[in-house]
């Protein structure tokens, strides 16, 4: 099958990335995107926090029109394959290739767009968005600003992982949370409390170790507002939408409560940021 090939590692999918799959789907083939898992980076010996899993990749990856993900198994092997080797295992049959256009590829990055046009390849690059960078996503959640985030995103940030069990301490103060497992190498927003949603119910998310209590341990605790179930084993998609306020420890478990009410009532009246 003839198609458009669209290339890039697509952490995010943020606003950069949907340009190149924009220009793939222009070009009226079917869209097959490659990208890379790990990280190429990672392999490299870098540290990289992942803005998204794997799997909400490829589903954001989909809602965007795309026909096909190959995910290619990046390791120091195919970190050393000259370019040209790459592209003939690789982007073999393509109609046409996408991506940004200061992608590199191959041993020593030595490959480029302009290097595939050589090789007889129909190439579109796509212009950077100034400012919009998986790095500078980065940044902003690190700084716990979300909406700046999502602006840079086109979406909320969000977090995914499996439920498990916790302390179930927030059903005794009467605001039962899931305790969310996040992959190690998710990255996890400041400290603090936020207000967001998953499953279509707004939740105040609290993220941190729980000082009120001594915690030391990272925990990542939505409660769903208005929910009624188990959510034991289920996975979880949390979107971030405002940042509610630090973690703090409280005079009283009364007090406690007091601010969470607080905080769930924030919630209610955050705005989804777009």
């Amino acid at each position: 099958m003839t198609v458009a090939v669209a290339i890039g590692t697509f952490d995010g999918v943020h606003l950069g990335h949907r340009r190149v799959i924009e220009e793939a789907r222009a070009t009226g083939f079917p869209v097959r995107v490659l990208t890379f898992n790990p990280h190429p980076r990672v392999v490299l010996g870098n540290l990289v926090e992942l803005i998204s899993s794997l799997e909400r990749r490829l589903e954001l990856l989909a809602e965007l029109g795309v026909a096909e993900t190959t995910v290619l198994d990046f390791t120091l092997d195919v970190a050393q394959q000259e370019p040209e080797e790459f592209a003939a295992e690789h982007l073999a049959g393509a109609e046409v290739v996408v991506a940004g256009e200061d992608f590199r590829f191959g041993r020593r990055r030595r490959g480029d767009l302009e290097l595939l046009e050589q090789l007889g390849l129909s190439v579109r690059p796509v212009p950077l968005l100034d400012g919009v960078s998986s790095t500078e996503i980065r940044r902003h959640l690190h700084a716990g600003e979300v909406a700046e985030a999502a602006r840079l995103l086109g979406r909320p940030p969000e977090l995914d992982g499996i439920v498990v069990s916790g302390d179930q301490r927030g059903g005794t103060l009467g605001y039962p949370t899931a305790n969310l497992a996040v992959d190690p190498g998710l990255l996890v927003p400041q400290y603090g409390i936020y207000a967001g949603a998953a499953l279509d119910h707004r939740a105040a998310v609290s993220i941190g170790t729980n000082p009120h209590y001594g915690g030391e341990e990272r925990r990542i605790e939505p409660h769903l507002l208005d929910f009624e179930g188990d959510l034991y084993g289920r996975r979880l998609v949390v979107e971030l939408w405002e940042r509610l306020r630090d973690e703090q420890v409280f005079g009283s478990e009364q007090e406690l409560i007091e601010q969470i009410a607080c905080d769930v009532d924030a919630t209610r009246k955050a705005v989804r940021p777009a």
